[in-house]
């Protein structure tokens, strides 16, 4: 069953793109814990907690729930693309990875192809949430992807990320498919984005 959403426009190299939601409403310090960590209270939009819920208490079985959302709002986008993209993960130490497990159970919603093996991680970055400079991110993630032409070229692929910040990796990989990749377009979908984008 979707929940309700409120999508976002994405502006970058892509042909079109979308956030179905904010990630977070408010984020409030409340405190700080033991170890000097400051504590929060945060409030999430709908798919905000789905995707809180799957992402950090590794709870499978809201994917249903973020697919049919993702999925209702695809077909009301009205896109013709040959395949799904997801972007490889950040912390390959997850034993499931969330955006790897949206991507496929949307390609199964939506009756599109996954090409999951198409797009690699090439060398380990550090995580771009820690990192606020936008040049400094794009620095970052040079030579950081690499794309598998025979399974791209010529093709509109559907690009799927859980979070979206600064768009400089989901910014890179559209250059990567649309150049190297041979790709014809290149659609961008994120689950969230963040409130302020850094």
């Amino acid at each position: 069953m979707p929940v309700k959403i409120s999508p976002r426009k994405l502006r970058g190299p892509w042909n079109d793109g979308y956030a179905l939601d904010v990630h977070t409403t408010r984020s409030t310090i409340i405190g700080y814990n033991a170890y000097g960590h400051a504590v929060f209270d945060t409030a999430r939009s709908p798919l905000g907690e789905l995707l809180y819920r799957l992402k950090n208490r590794g709870d499978q079985t809201v994917i249903p729930e973020i697919v049919s959302t993702a999925g209702e709002f695809v077909k009301r986008w009205g896109l013709q693309f040959d395949a799904i993209v997801p972007v490889p993960p950040s912390n390959t130490a997850r034993k499931n990875q969330p955006v790897i497990g949206v991507a496929r159970a949307l390609s199964e919603y939506l009756r599109v192809s996954l090409c999951e093996g198409c797009l690699a991680k090439t060398k380990n970055t550090a995580q771009l949430k820690d990192v606020f400079d936008y040049v400094k991110r794009t620095e970052i993630l040079k030579d950081a992807f690499a794309v598998d032409a025979s399974r791209t070229k010529g093709k509109s692929l559907l690009l799927i990320d859980d979070l979206y910040r600064s768009g400089a990796t989901v910014g890179a990989i559209t250059q990567l498919l649309s150049t190297t990749g041979g790709a014809q377009t290149v659609y961008l979908l994120t689950l969230t984005q963040t409130r302020k984008l850094a």
